[in-house]
């Protein structure tokens, strides 16, 4: 081979191997529009906050972001999806907000190798029986942050209870999750449509009940409809309420006064005073200018994950199989503190206990009440899972 040919030859390779970590190409499928398009929009700004900090790269490779709304509709989201997977050949889907969605997705996630890395949504099934090794939630199993409130009811002796939630996959794992601690008498467990902002027949009857305290799971504007609706039907003071992941980020600024002194149990909200998260909190407020929710944050801390687990390859997606492995034991600061995977992909974290409270400032703000009510916590599906 002549020496034009020998630097020809390794000069098409060397371009070759930078055009094989060109970009990483992420799909980001969630629900960016109707009555619950907040969680979608702060999982967007979350994973965007993030990509700023790493100066738009990954494993410090440059990420481009492929943005698709599921509209909460299973059809699209399928259809959007394909596009992503076969038009798009992306290397990576997150985002997945709303449970529903994502059982509907489980057979393309099962056709494919591309890793999917959710932020919110964590049905009870593909924690369990149909867990996969390419998909991984951030968040948490759904049954998760309800099973930190029936501990702590339990703990406090909370004897009669109403619930409401709306009649989907991800609420009736709530409902599942808060029997699973709680042991006491549920003297209404109400499901309402998942379109549903007219809740006064619910509370009507909820205040004839005369329970000891409620537990109630809207996201979005579901939630902003029904904290307003409590306090307007002058049950506020009354009748303690109890939450998960339903006062969340902006959502607290327009429920106002009517949230005060309600309590949730989650993995993170803005009251978790670690250095990571209190570095998020302050960026994520500076940026957007509004308080992030869980949803946002388990977003940042999935562009986090992805950023260690490319590093481990050097930038490089294409091994697809190899990026799942990466993915599964990568290390990196969570805006949680203490963060890992289970065998189903699902984290292992510490849950605690918060209270909306008034503070100095204009607005309310979460204030940690009992801290590690569930610690190093593993969801209830786990060991249904065949994946060792």
């Amino acid at each position: 081979m002549s020496k034009f040919k020998i630097i020809f030859a390794a000069t098409a390779m060397a371009i070759a191997a930078q055009q094989a970590v060109a970009d990483v190409k992420i799909g980001f499928l969630a629900t960016m529009s109707g009555p619950s398009s907040e969680v979608g929009r702060d999982q967007l700004d979350g994973f965007n906050l993030a990509l700023e900090r790493l100066g738009g790269k990954l494993g410090g490779t440059t990420a481009t972001v492929i943005r698709e709304d599921d509209q909460q509709k299973p059809e699209i989201a399928l259809n959007a999806l394909s596009k992503l997977l076969e038009k798009d050949n992306v290397d990576i889907v997150t985002g997945l907000t709303f449970a529903n969605i994502l059982m509907a997705m489980q057979p393309k996630i099962a056709a494919t190798d591309v890793p999917f890395v959710g932020s919110v949504a964590g049905p009870s099934p593909t924690a369990g029986a149909q867990c996969k090794p390419n998909l991984f939630v951030m968040s948490w199993q759904s049954d998760s942050p309800a099973e930190v409130v029936g501990k702590y009811f339990a703990d406090k002796g909370v004897k009669r209870l109403s619930t409401l939630t709306p009649n989907f996959v991800g609420g009736k794992d709530k409902i599942a999750g808060l029997k699973r601690f709680y042991k006491g008498e549920i003297v209404d467990e109400i499901y309402t449509p998942l379109n549903q902002l007219d809740f006064s027949a619910e509370l009507t009857q909820v205040s004839s009940s005369k329970p000891d305290a409620i537990y109630a799971f809207y996201p979005g504007a579901l939630g902003i409809a029904f904290v307003k609706q409590y306090q307007q039907a002058g049950l506020l003071g009354k009748i303690p309420f109890y939450s998960s992941n339903t006062i969340e980020g902006s959502a607290l600024d327009a429920m106002g006064s009517a949230a005060t002194g309600a309590i949730v149990g989650d993995s993170w909200t803005p009251g978790l005073q670690n250095p990571e998260s209190k570095q998020f909190v302050a960026a994520f407020e500076s940026r957007y200018k509004r308080v992030p929710s869980a949803y946002a944050a388990f977003s940042y801390d999935a562009a986090m994950l992805l950023d260690s687990a490319l590093k481990s390859l050097k930038g490089n997606a294409s091994d697809r199989k190899a990026l799942t492995k990466a993915i599964a034991i990568a290390k990196f600061k969570s805006v949680r503190g203490s963060f890992k995977f289970g065998k189903n992909n699902y984290p292992v974290q510490d849950y605690h206990v918060f209270q909306i409270a008034k503070s100095g400032a204009a607005k309310p703000e979460f204030k940690l009440l009992a801290s590690n009510v569930l610690k190093g916590h593993s969801d209830a599906y786990v060991d249904q899972c065949p994946m060792k």
